[in-house]
């Protein structure tokens, strides 16, 4: 194990304020192309981007985020625009639909296995539940309101 422990958060409902762009969710079909064009103009949330400084002096910060990877420009672009502590992104590939529930932990049992996570930062009930089960301390992101069309996507389709 490094010395320096990581504190991994999420993006979209933790640091990124989305319920801007949630009504391409809303309607049928979902229009996610548009959903995820807009993310680039996501105010950010001030709990967890002081909840991210601060972890950032004593932690490396590495985001996970349900985004494709084919928002890669813009999702990084994103973070260091509103100074938020550089680091690695992990993001799905473009042709992975299955839910954050089982993709997130999933690559936070990697990252465990090289790193120390001291703590993970999510918004999604059934991804901190699954990241506590696989014994991670977590903060639960409950600083934006829920989205009922949100959580139905990232159970349903695997999309973020």
């Amino acid at each position: 194990m490094q010395a320096r422990p990581l504190a991994v958060f999420d993006l979209d409902g933790t640091l990124a304020d989305t319920r801007h762009r949630l009504h391409h969710l809303e309607r049928r079909p979902r229009d996610w192309n548009a959903f995820f064009a807009a993310a680039e103009h996501d105010a950010p949330l001030a709990e967890g981007v002081a909840l991210a400084l601060a972890s950032a002096e004593e932690c490396e910060i590495q985001y996970v985020t349900g985004r494709p990877e084919r928002c890669r420009r813009d999702t990084e672009a994103w973070l260091a625009r509103h100074g938020l502590p550089r680091g690695r992104v992990w993001m799905r590939r473009n042709d992975d639909r299955r839910p954050a529930r089982v993709t997130k932990p999933e690559l936070l049992r990697a990252l465990a296995r090289s790193r120390a996570v001291r703590l993970v930062a999510d918004d999604d009930e059934l991804v901190c539940d699954a990241y506590e089960r696989a014994g991670f301390t977590v903060v639960r992101a409950r600083w934006m309101d829920e989205s009922d069309a949100l959580k139905d996507a990232q159970e349903r389709e695997g999309r973020t």
